[in-house]
């Protein structure tokens, strides 16, 4: 996600407290960053804490609404890690609801899309990090990027947006039944032409073919042009 350029003031805050902007999570990324935690040693788990951020919006009632690291959140409260290190990238704390969750969406701080891909009000967002919902596309649109699929991208969300179209082309249960069958059917899908609408698309753009009628036209016209015109002299009076 690309963030505005802040002056970074880091608070401590209770992990369990954060609120998040968005309503799934890939529970496969979860895991990963799970097991990573679990080979690190106390002073490499301290300096993993120190060093990393969540970048928040100080919304109504004071509470943090985190806008990136939910995966890596959500693997930290199953570790028992319990504060971490924020930063406010905005203020909104004054706000009217209604006013701050119009600017939470005017500046794609939120995502309220379920693991089905349905839009849903604000009030259905989880209030802690551990009601976060597992959704498979969201775990394959993950792993697609690290096999290549698409490039990084800066959009917000752009995960998501991937993982809406590969609810197009499979079914939850396939992803669960064999991943990797799942990710190498992902991969010819991502390359295709009906995906360059996507963030970090990486296929080859293919030139428009051309209508066989137009064709027969343009062969008609050169015919026509390559034929000398023949030129009547008028007789004089």
């Amino acid at each position: 996600m690309l963030l505005p350029n802040t002056d970074l003031h880091l608070k401590p805050v209770k992990l369990d407290e954060l609120r998040p902007t968005q309503m799934t999570v890939g529970y496969r990324e979860v895991a990963k960053k799970h097991e990573h935690w679990q080979t690190l040693g106390a002073k490499a788990r301290d300096s993993s804490v120190a060093s990393h951020w969540f970048p928040a919006i100080l919304g109504p009632k004071a509470r943090y609404y985190i806008v990136d690291h939910h995966h890596l959140g959500l693997a930290w409260l199953e570790c028992a890690v319990e504060t971490v290190n924020v930063t406010v990238l905005k203020d909104l704390s004054w706000l009217d609801p209604t006013i701050f969750w119009r600017m939470m969406e005017h500046n794609q701080w939120v995502h309220p899309f379920d693991a089905q891909g349905n839009r849903r009000d604000y009030e259905a967002l989880p209030e802690r990090l551990t009601d976060l919902v597992d959704d498979p596309f969201r775990s394959l649109a993950g792993e697609l990027r690290v096999a290549g699929g698409y490039a990084k991208d800066a959009t917000p969300f752009s995960e998501f947006l991937w993982a809406d179209y590969l609810r197009q082309k499979m079914t939850a249960k396939q992803i669960k039944r064999d991943f990797d069958a799942a990710l190498k059917d992902a991969l010819d899908h991502a390359h295709a032409q009906e995906a360059r609408y996507l963030p970090g698309w990486c296929g080859t753009i293919e030139p428009s073919p051309v209508a066989p009628e137009s064709k027969a036209a343009s062969k008609s016209e050169s015919k026509s042009d390559s034929k000398p015109k023949k030129i009547k002299s008028k007789k004089s009076e």
